[in-house]
């Protein structure tokens, strides 16, 4: 018999323990497929922080650094100056980068550090009880805007990557979801790119992946998959958003 599909390499054989219907396991998922493919297991370093990103060392078969809320880009730029020979990315939720660690994911950005960034946006602080987060869209209801993101109190929703995009330090941007098996291809296209930049010395890279998170939003797996495309995919548009170097 043919095998048509076995378990990364990269991957640890450990059950996942995020909530049903969550994205994070489908990013683990392509980012370990392309690791594999990319044949970097020994050569990657991977950097989560606080969050449901915290979980990483639990799935990933290679070297993860935990750090502080908001930080990888920092320790990711520290790791890479001091190993250069090393494959870094750090894998963050949003209320992590584009909160707490706006400064380091700017300012790594602005140096064109040779780093790769997975930005996960479920417009939520997931793991901390579902608060509004920087990319909370409006009229959102969370635990801390139970009416709905008001703009006159809480502003407008963060575009972390079409802000990042206009550094000239930032050689890849791309905006991805995992809401379908054509967006998941996409999704995993994006970051093989992204780490195939990195090994070829052209700077900072960072792809955005637009994911569910059902439990915060208080919906079912399907009803958030459908939430995704109908209100998040408008205000957060997929595609490349800035490319030096190609086109994805």
């Amino acid at each position: 018999m043919e095998q048509v599909f076995k378990r990364p390499v990269s991957l640890k054989p450990a059950p996942f323990r995020f909530c049903p219907g969550c994205g994070h396991s489908l990013i683990h998922r392509i980012i370990a497929e392309c690791i594999d493919k990319l044949n970097i297991r020994e050569r990657v370093v991977g950097i989560a922080p606080v969050g449901c990103a915290v979980f990483a060392y639990d799935y990933f078969n290679f070297d993860i650094l935990e750090v502080a809320h908001g930080r990888p880009p920092a320790a990711a730029t520290g790791l890479k100056r001091v190993m250069p020979d090393k494959i870094i990315f750090s894998y963050q939720g949003d209320g992590d980068l584009a909160a707490i660690g706006t400064a380091e994911i700017i300012h790594a950005a602005n140096r064109g550090e040779n780093l790769t960034v997975f930005f996960v946006n479920n417009a939520t602080y997931g793991m901390t009880g579902g608060q509004m987060a920087p990319t909370t869209l409006l009229l959102q209801r969370t635990t801390t805007t139970p009416r709905g993101r008001d703009v006159k109190t809480s502003g407008y929703p963060l575009h972390v990557s079409e802000m990042l995009a206009t550094i000239e330090g930032v050689s890849f941007i791309a905006r991805t979801s995992v809401d379908s098996v054509k967006n998941l291809m996409a999704a995993k296209k994006a970051v093989e790119k992204a780490f195939r930049y990195q090994i070829e010395g052209k700077g900072f890279s960072f792809v955005e992946i637009l994911s569910p998170c059902p439990t915060d939003w208080g919906m079912s797996a399907e009803g958030a998959i459908n939430w995704m495309r109908s209100e998040m995919m408008p205000v957060f548009p997929l595609g490349t958003i800035k490319d030096k170097y190609g086109e994805l």
